[in-house]
C-alpha cells in the first residue's frame, strides 16, 4: 500500500486495458476506482462513437474537470486511480498541475496487440477505427512509470506495485 494521499492515471491509448487494470489496481492499493471517459461530455462521446477522433478544444473542458476532480480526492486524502489516455505531454500537466501525489502508468502494447483487443470489444463507444489518430497523437511520456500490455491483468498490476515501491 502507497501512503498518502495518491492519485494514479492510468494512461494509453484505447484498448490497452485501462479499465481491467484500473480496477484491479485499485482493489490492490486499496482505493477507489475512476474510469476517466464517465467525465466526458456527451457531444465528446456522440463524437468519438461516429469514428471522429477529438481534437484539443474537445478534450480540454474533460481535461479541466479531471484535474478539478483530482485536486478533491487529493485535498480528502483518498487514493484513486484513474483511467485517462493522456495522450500528449500538455494534457498530462493539466492533470497532474503540479501536483507531487499525480503519478502517471503508461500502459504500452503492440499495435496489432491493441488493434486485436479493439475489435474483440463490445459495448464500448470507441471504434477501433480511431486506434491510428491515438496512436499518431501519443507523446511518449518521460514522467510516467511505464508498463507492457502483453501479461494478464493481474501481472500488469503485479509490475505496477513493484514499480510504486521503488518511487
Amino acid at each position: 500500500m502507497v501512503p498518502g494521499a495518491l492519485v494514479i492515471v492510468l494512461m494509453g491509448v484505447s484498448g490497452t486495458g485501462k479499465t481491467a487494470v484500473g480496477t484491479r489496481l485499485a482493489q490492490a492499493l486499496g482505493g477507489e476506482f475512476a474510469e476517466g471517459d464517465d467525465y466526458h461530455p456527451k457531444a465528446n462521446v456522440a463524437k468519438m462513437r461516429s469514428g471522429v477522433p477529438l481534437d484539443d478544444a474537445d478534450r480540454e473542458p474533460w481535461l479541466e474537470t479531471l484535474s478539478r476532480q483530482i485536486g478533491a480526492w487529493l485535498e480528502q486524502d483518498l487514493t484513486v486511480v484513474l483511467t485517462c489516455s493522456a495522450l500528449k505531454q500538455r494534457y498530462r500537466d493539466i492533470l497532474k498541475a503540479g501536483r507531487p501525489g499525480v503519478v502517471f502508468v503508461h500502459l504500452k502494447g503492440d499495435k496489432a496487440l491493441i488493434r486485436a483487443r479493439l475489435q474483440k470489444r463490445r459495448g464500448h463507444y470507441m471504434p477501433a477505427s480511431l486506434l491510428d489518430s491515438q496512436l499518431a497523437t501519443l507523446e511518449e511520456p518521460a514522467d510516467a512509470i511505464t508498463v507492457g500490455i502483453e501479461g494478464t491483468p493481474d501481472a500488469i498490476v503485479a509490475e505496477i506495485m513493484k514499480a510504486l515501491a521503488k518511487a
